[in-house]
C-alpha cells in the first residue's frame, strides 16, 4: 500500500527537529489510557449515486436486463423479427423478447446492448452470458450466437468475442456460455443473432465477469470490494441515503424487493437519476441485483458490522411538502413490520419465515446484525412521532439491537436543535449527523465534540466531506481537512462510535455528485487522496484513547495552535503507541512529542512514520495518474521517551512505536 524510502533526503524531511518559528510540545499520557475506541469507529457508507451499484460495484454488464424500464427497450438496439411480450416466467419482471426468423437468409434477427457507458471487458478473461430462454412452438432446437463486439467503423472485424448456445426446450429454462475477448475494451456492446429458423424466447439477459469477488456468481466488482475491504472498515451503512426515502414512498428502497432470486426482483426507480438536470441521467434505475443479502454478504466478507437504513414511513421532505405524500400514522404498521422482519431476515433461524429465505439464498448462518437505522435526513416533529413507534417496537421485540436516529440533513441549525434532544427522549442509542461543509467549517469543528452530552446517545457521523469553497471536487487539501475533523472525532471516542465519509463512489461519466471517495470507469478505479485519509485512519484507529495535550488543551486547530490538529492512541493487540498530527498550514511546523508516563523499565522501539503530503493542494489521484499522491513510510528513532518532528506544510503524518522492555 505504501512507497517505502530509505533515502537519506527523504528519511530526513521526516525525522529531522529544526527550529522553524515556534517549537510545540505536545505531551501523550501513555499510563492513562482512556475510552475504548469501538470496532465500528471508521466504515463505509454506500449509497447507489454516481452508478454507484448497477454499472458500478453490481458486477452485472448488461443494462435493462428484463427491459423492464418505462421504455422497455432502453439501453437496446433491436434487428429484423422482434417482439416484446409481457408473460413471462417471473411475476414481477414479466416483460421478455421473442427472435423471429427474418424470413431471409441474410438479414438477420437479434439485439445488441450498450451496456453502462459501454461493457467494458480484458483480454483473454473470462465472462458468463447467461439467459433464460425457451422455444415457444415446439421446434426441436433454436440456435444463437452471442458476441461481444466494437461498434463503430475503425475496427476491421468488429466482433471480438463469439459463441454458440443452443436451446432445446419448450420450457423456460436458463443457459449460460464463457464469453473470452482477445482484446480489451472499455466500451464494447454484447450481440445476440438468432442463426436457426427458429422461434426463441429470451428473458433476463445477463453478462457477469467470472472473476467477481470471491467468484459470486451474481457477484460484486472485484477491483472495487478489494479497495473497500484494504480500509479494514468496522462498519457498513446501506443501501442510503436519499434512496431509502424515495422521491416518494412507491420508490423507496424497499428491502423485501431486494431478495430472493435475482430474475424475480422487479426494477426500482433510482431517486437519483433525474435530480439534477445539469448531470441528467435518464436510464439510471435500481435492478436490485445488488440487494440486502449481498449488503449482508459483503459487510461480513470485509469485516464489517451491517448497518441498514429503513424507510420510516417518509418520502423525501425536500421534494415532498404535502403530507399526504407520506404514510400517516395508522398507516405505518407495514413499514414497522418491514424493520421486524429485517432483523430475523439477518439472524434469525433457518426455521424461522425470514431466516428461511437467507438460508435458502446460501447462508443458513445468522448474519449477527446489532444496528438499525431508522429514517435518513429526515426531521420535524412528523419524523420524531413516527421514529418513537418504531423504536417502542423494536425495543419490545428486540432489545439487544442498537437504534440510530437522525439529527436531520445540517450540522447545525433549527432542525439540529430539535431533533438532539427529541432523540434523547427517545433514548436512540446513536444519532446520525451529516456534515458536507467548505473548508473554514472543518477548520472550526476540532472541539465539536467536547463538550456533548456524554449521558444521551452516541454520535454516528454518517456522512461528511469537504466540500471545498470553489472547488467542490477531490483535491488533497479537501482531503487534509478531513483528516484534521478526524482527530477531533478520535479524541472523542467516548460519545462518537462510528463515522463514514460519503458518498463511497463514482463513475468518472455518469457521476451526479462531487467529491467521492473511490472514481471509477469501465476498467479501472481509483483511491482518492480521501480515501488514503480513511485508510490511515482505519488501519491505525487503535483500542484506546490516549490523552494528547498542547499547553494543557486538546490539539484542535485553536487560535493560539498554528493550524495543528492532532491524537493519539494506544493499541492492545500491536502494543503499540500511534499519534496522528495533522499540519493545516502553509509552513514547516516544529514539534516535540513527549511520551510521558513510561516506567523507567519501559521504552520505545524503533517505530515508523507514515505521511500524506502533496505539493499541490488542488490535484488528487487520477485514472490516468492513480498514485499521485499516497501514503509513504518511512523508518524513525526516538531518543528516549522525545521525539523531535519538523512537520511538512499540509501535511498528515502518523508516527507509531511499540512499546517495550528496556535491556538490562
Amino acid at each position: 500500500m505504501f512507497k517505502i524510502y530509505n533515502l537519506l533526503i527523504p528519511l530526513f524531511l521526516c525525522t529531522s527537529f529544526c527550529a522553524i518559528g515556534q517549537t510545540h510540545e505536545m505531551t501523550i499520557a501513555t499510563d492513562k489510557a482512556g475510552a475504548t475506541i469501538q470496532p465500528t469507529m471508521y466504515g463505509l457508507f454506500f449509497e447507489d449515486i454516481n452508478y454507484g451499484a448497477d454499472g458500478g460495484l453490481y458486477a452485472e454488464l448488461i443494462k435493462n436486463r428484463s427491459f423492464e424500464f418505462p421504455q422497455a427497450l432502453m439501453g437496446w438496439k433491436t434487428f429484423g423479427k422482434i417482439d416484446l411480450l409481457d408473460d413471462g416466467p417471473f411475476p414481477r419482471n414479466p416483460h421478455y423478447i421473442r427472435l423471429s426468423p427474418s424470413g431471409h437468409s441474410q438479414k438477420w434477427t437479434g439485439l445488441e446492448n450498450e451496456g453502462f457507458f459501454g461493457i467494458g471487458v480484458k483480454k483473454d478473461e473470462s465472462y458468463r452470458f447467461s439467459v433464460w430462454a425457451r422455444l415457444p412452438q415446439g421446434q426441436e432446437q433454436g440456435r444463437l450466437r452471442i458476441e461481444l463486439a466494437i461498434p463503430g467503423a475503425n475496427a476491421e472485424n468488429q466482433s471480438i468475442a463469439q459463441a454458440e448456445l443452443s436451446i432445446d426446450s419448450p420450457e423456460w429454462k436458463k443457459y449460460q456460455v464463457i464469453l473470452q475477448p482477445n482484446t480489451t475494451e472499455a466500451e464494447a456492446v454484447l450481440r445476440v443473432f438468432l442463426t436457426s429458423n427458429t422461434v426463441v424466447d429470451l428473458e433476463h439477459l445477463s453478462l457477469f465477469p467470472v472473476d467477481t469477488w470471491r467468484g459470486h456468481e451474481n457477484g460484486l466488482r472485484k477491483d472495487l470490494v478489494q479497495a473497500l475491504y484494504d480500509i479494514r472498515p468496522g462498519v457498513f451503512r446501506f443501501p442510503g441515503g436519499c434512496i431509502v426515502e424515495g422521491t416518494d414512498l412507491g420508490t423507496r428502497y424497499n428491502w423485501k424487493n431486494s431478495i430472493g432470486p435475482v430474475e424475480n426482483r422487479p426494477l426500482n426507480e433510482n431517486r437519483w437519476h433525474y435530480t439534477f438536470t445539469y448531470r441528467f441521467f435518464p436510464d439510471y434505475y435500481q435492478s436490485y441485483g445488488l440487494g440486502f443479502f449481498e449488503f449482508f454478504q459483503l459487510a461480513e466478507e470485509i469485516g464489517a458490522a451491517p448497518l441498514p437504513v429503513l424507510n420510516c414511513g417518509l418520502a423525501c421532505q425536500y421534494q415532498n411538502s404535502d403530507a399526504s405524500a407520506h404514510a400517516s400514522l395508522k398507516e405505518l404498521d407495514p413499514y414497522i413490520q418491514d424493520a421486524l422482519d429485517l432483523i430475523e431476515f439477518a439472524n434469525g433461524t433457518p426455521d424461522s419465515e425470514w431466516g428461511k429465505i437467507r438460508a435458502e439464498m446460501g447462508h443458513p448462518n445468522p448474519f449477527h446484525l446489532k444496528f438499525i437505522a431508522i429514517g435518513n435526513e429526515q426531521w420535524g416533529p412528523e419524523y420524531v412521532e413516527r421514529l418513537e413507534l418504531f423504536v417502542q417496537a423494536i425495543r419490545k421485540a428486540h432489545p439487544e439491537i442498537q437504534i440510530i436516529g437522525s439529527s436531520g440533513p445540517n450540522s447545525e441549525g433549527e432542525q439540529f436543535d430539535y431533533l438532539w434532544p427529541e432523540m434523547k427522549r427517545l433514548q436512540v442509542d446513536l444519532v446520525d449527523e451529516h456534515f458536507y461543509r467548505p473548508e473554514k467549517w472543518f477548520l472550526s469543528q476540532g472541539n465539536r465534540y467536547d463538550h456533548y452530552d456524554r449521558k444521551g446517545p452516541k454520535v454516528f457521523a454518517g456522512e461528511y466531506a469537504c466540500h471545498g469553497q470553489g472547488k467542490k471536487w477531490n483535491h488533497f487539501h479537501a482531503a487534509l481537512l478531513e483528516a484534521a475533523f478526524m482527530t477531533g472525532l478520535e479524541r472523542n471516542a467516548d460519545i462518537v462510535h462510528m463515522a463514514t465519509y460519503a458518498p463511497l463512489l463514482a463513475h468518472i461519466e455518469g457521476w451526479q455528485w462531487r467529491p467521492d471517495m473511490i472514481w471509477f470507469d469501465n476498467l479501472q478505479c481509483v483511491r482518492t487522496s480521501s480515501y488514503y485519509v480513511q485508510q490511515l485512519f482505519s488501519r491505525n484507529k487503535g483500542s484506546h484513547v490516549l490523552p494528547l495535550t498542547m499547553n494543557q488543551k486538546p490539539v484542535a486547530g485553536n487560535e493560539d495552535q498554528d493550524g495543528l490538529f492532532a491524537s493519539a492512541v494506544w493499541d492492545n493487540t500491536t502494543q503499540e503507541i500511534i499519534v496522528k498530527v495533522v499540519n493545516t498550514s502553509d509552513r514547516p511546523q516544529a514539534i516535540t512529542l513527549h511520551f510521558d508516563g513510561l516506567k523507567s523499565q519501559e521504552g520505545l522501539s524503533i517505530g515508523k512514520c507514515i505521511r500524506l503530503h502533496a505539493d499541490e493542494q488542488t490535484l488528487d489521484n487520477t485514472l490516468d495518474h492513480p498514485l499521485a499522491i499516497q501514503p509513504e513510510e518511512f523508518p524513525i528513532n526516538i531518543s528516549g521517551h522525545t521525539l523531535q518532528q519538523t512537520l511538512s506544510p499540509y501535511s498528515f503524518s502518523i508516527y507509531k512505536f511499540q512499546k517495550n522492555l528496556k535491556k538490562k
